[in-house]
């Protein structure tokens, strides 16, 4: 079966020894996405923004692979303030509303760092 690495081009893919996405057949497993621009971290304390931002990058790995986000079946959100996931969930739900994955909503203590308030992975079988 064909195995494809996705790449973002970040240099912590090959120092941890992950990819921004994996396809094996059919499925894309996309990693958990946080809302790192080039420039530093996208939305600081906004959840919504970043979650919109995270959603993008997501459906950018996607297409690389191959896939698109009509064809995600998962969604994975991690959170750090679990008050705030409705402002996340609106941002899911402007891009979920009508393909409607099963979705995880979860709060953790901390991410890998203190501005990222969201982090979202996502299956996808094409």
């Amino acid at each position: 079966m064909q195995h494809q690495l996705i790449s973002s081009g970040s240099p912590w893919e090959a120092t941890i020894g992950y990819s921004r996405a994996v396809r094996v057949g059919n499925v894309v497993e996309v990693s958990g996405t946080v809302a790192a621009g080039d420039n530093g971290v996208v939305g600081k304390d906004d959840p919504y923004q970043q979650a919109q931002f995270i959603l993008q990058k997501i459906e950018k790995a996607l297409k690389d692979a191959g896939a698109s986000l009509e064809n995600v079946v998962r969604t994975r959100i991690y959170v750090t303030n679990i008050s705030q996931w409705q402002a996340v969930g609106k941002a899911h739900g402007e891009v979920f509303s009508a393909i409607r994955p099963a979705t995880t909503v979860l709060e953790v203590s901390k991410l890998v760092n203190d501005d990222y308030l969201v982090e979202i992975e996502a299956t996808a079988v094409i």
